[in-house]
């Protein structure tokens, strides 16, 4: 499950154009399974920007995403709020397949996309279970429904806390089209039942 830290009511808005979450996430897309997930070499792995963004492409629900570096081939599922302001996620019924944030971008479209999967559970490994072998230049392809494929670049690798997770710079606006796929990474809390971290890749149209 995904949780919101209980400093504020969280708020994803709805405009096509913008993800925007007020306060601290905290997301839980973990139920360990008998294998540790793979982590980032480092905290942070970034490249350079991409400056020479493609043009963005009218709004159409994506399909399936395609990351082949990391085996990922994977249908879509849309996913909204729950009452109380969190992001859903999909059921662990469900841990194949990747959720997509319907009330923000559709990916290709202007602004942040946000996909999110889980990294395992406890029958084994989720959609997101390698996404942290994902390395900067690495291609992210996303099929949308109305035939075109969204290619995306990834740009920036990170590993954070929970407790520190960087909402700004995961749903604030951009000026062209990008991913953000998030799941969790870290050590896993026995105690509490999740990881301590997120695992967030950033990409660009």
């Amino acid at each position: 499950m995904f949780h919101h830290a209980s400093g504020g009511r969280s708020v994803l808005g709805a405009a096509p154009l913008a993800v925007v979450l007020i306060g601290v996430a905290v997301f839980i897309v973990g139920m360990r399974s008998q294998q540790e997930p793979p982590q980032p070499a480092a905290p942070v792995l970034s490249a350079p920007v991409v400056t020479s963004a493609a043009r963005p492409l009218p709004r159409s629900v994506p399909s399936r995403v395609v990351i082949p570096s990391v085996k990922v081939s994977a249908p879509l599922l849309a996913l909204g709020l729950e009452r109380d302001g969190q992001l859903q996620v999909p059921p662990l019924t469900q841990v194949e397949r990747i959720g997509w944030y319907r009330l923000g971008p559709t990916p290709g479209e202007r602004g942040p996309a946000l996909l999110v999967g889980h990294v395992d559970s406890r029958t084994g490994p989720g959609v997101f279970y390698r996404l942290g072998q994902l390395k900067p230049g690495q291609k992210v392809s996303v099929q949308r429904k109305d035939g075109t494929t969204a290619t995306f670049w990834v740009y920036r690798i990170e590993r954070v806390a929970k407790d520190k997770f960087p909402s700004r710079r995961v749903y604030g606006d951009t000026q062209r089209p990008e991913l953000r796929l998030i799941t969790c990474g870290g050590n896993f809390d026995t105690k509490a039942g999740h990881y301590l971290d997120n695992l967030i890749a950033y990409a660009a149209m």
